[in-house]
């Protein structure tokens, strides 16, 4: 692997939107053990929201999930025109700018004895390395940090990727909950070093990881939904878990999401999105979707039909989308609807019905939305109620849209096909996109065999 195995803290207190705390000039960033946890943590979560949960791969995820478009005549990106140098800048936002680094974290914070910075790093290296190998397959980890020489790591099947997950994530609920050594405080931007919720969290992704297996070869979808279900009795159970990073709206501190829209000048919400939400009165419209500068109304582009006036069409509405709009890194909306979808396998429809219900209003709530008022009932009347014929299809779809963007879109259409998606038209692509490519800076650096995967091939869970 071509990367430059250094601290970029210093990089990264300055450069990362949103992050207030900064390095001492005079301490070295070379050298671990001149850098306090307290320094190195928030940049770290700064760049987990700007370059992971909100980063440029998350935009190429939701085109290709056709939540959004660019503004210009076919073939561009939504349609999977992309090469492999195209993912070059993501795969070094995964490796250099957060796990190198989280790892560096988590061996000081081992030493220093600061139990929570150090399950909080595992924590974070969880998340970050189950986005990577969702998107990738199998990629390095193992081998992957062993120090500045090493460019050319094994590359980890991904089924043993899912077992380090799930072993740092055990790790970690350990390290949050002896809670030795120094408590984050301020520069723990996710939760200000309350590590009941860090646990949650931790619990949630076991969750999470053990459904993405529900297809996968050699598991059962009972055996990971029961799993699950024991996770998440310990995971998120309110919005006041949400795990976000905040924003204050400056130039200095903006939400991703909004310069994706804004400072791209071609990025706009589709037709799909919101006529999907138009059609069923979704309450969460107003909050989800800007109308359009030019007309006052809620109007997507249509995928495939050209460039138009970019004051034509909505962007992402105020609630996630705004400048000084958190981004949600994970949301207690998904512990519940992974909740439901593990009550429906095992134990059918109508269990999950209650749980199901109680997703959508919860997140009908986090928007501000009245689940009393005649709209939400009348959504409530809609789109909650499971039937044996829909109960899957309703679940993942409800979740889609309660998670805003997530990348779990993407890994929830690839194991259970919904939401519906038809292929864009392209003469070199003739499915939706399985997984990324990988980039060309490590096919040149360290070359593998699995690095001739196309856009076709599926990951090892893609069953």
């Amino acid at each position: 692997m071509k990367r430059s195995f250094i601290i970029i803290i210093t990089l990264a207190a300055t450069a990362f939107t949103g992050c207030k705390k900064y390095l001492d000039v005079n301490d070295n960033p070379n050298v671990p053990s001149s850098v306090s946890e307290s320094l190195m943590l928030a940049p770290l979560e700064a760049g987990i929201s700007q370059y992971i949960a909100a980063g440029n791969g998350s935009s190429l995820v939701n085109q290709w999930m056709q939540n959004c478009v660019p503004n210009q005549p076919l073939p561009n990106t939504v349609n999977y025109m992309v090469t492999s140098s195209t993912f070059d800048d993501f795969w070094g936002s995964y490796y250099v700018a957060e796990m190198n680094n989280l790892h560096l974290l988590n061996v000081q914070a081992m030493a220093n004895g600061n139990s929570m910075y150090a399950g909080i790093s595992k924590i974070l290296t969880a998340y970050t390395l189950g986005n990577a190998t969702d998107l990738w397959g199998d990629i390095p980890y193992s081998q992957a940090f062993n120090g500045v020489g090493n460019t050319t790591p094994a590359y980890d099947a991904q089924e043993d990727i899912y077992k380090s997950i799930q072993a740092l994530l055990d790790s970690a609920i350990v390290e949050v909950n002896a809670g030795t050594g120094t408590t984050p405080s301020t520069d723990d931007y996710f939760y200000s070093g309350d590590m009941t919720k860090w646990a949650k969290m931790a619990y949630t992704l076991k969750a999470r990881y053990y459904m993405h297996l529900t297809k996968a070869p050699g598991y059962t979808a009972s055996a990971q939904a029961t799993l699950a279900l024991a996770a998440l009795s310990n995971g998120m159970s309110s919005n006041d878990d949400d795990c976000f990073f905040p924003y204050t709206g400056t130039s200095t501190s903006s939400n991703p999401w909004y310069l994706h829209f804004f400072n791209t000048t071609t990025l706009t919400l589709s037709s799909k999105y919101v006529d999907s939400l138009k059609a069923h009165s979704d309450p969460r419209l107003p909050y989800l979707v800007s109308k359009a500068e030019g007309t006052g109304l809620y109007t997507g582009n249509v995928i495939g039909a050209g460039a138009g006036t970019l004051s034509d069409f909505s962007v992402a509405g105020s609630f996630y989308g705004g400048i000084a709009s958190n981004v949600y890194v994970l949301n207690a909306a998904e512990a519940m609807f992974l909740k439901a979808e593990a009550t429906y396998i095992t134990s059918g429809y109508a269990a999950a019905q209650p749980v199901y219900r109680a997703a959508v209003a919860t997140n009908l709530l986090k928007l501000g939305i009245d689940t009393t008022g005649a709209a939400a009932q009348a959504y409530l009347s809609l789109r909650g109620t499971l039937t044996a014929a829909n109960a899957l299809q309703m679940i993942i779809e409800e979740k889609n849209t309660a998670n805003f963007f997530s990348q779990e879109g993407y890994a929830d259409w690839r194991r259970t096909g919904y939401p519906d998606l038809k292929v864009i038209t392209n003469n070199n692509v003739a499915v939706i996109p399985r997984r990324f490519l990988y980039p060309l800076n490590e096919i040149s650096a360290n070359p593998q065999a699995i690095q001739k995967a196309t856009l076709a091939d599926k990951v090892w869970w893609d069953n």
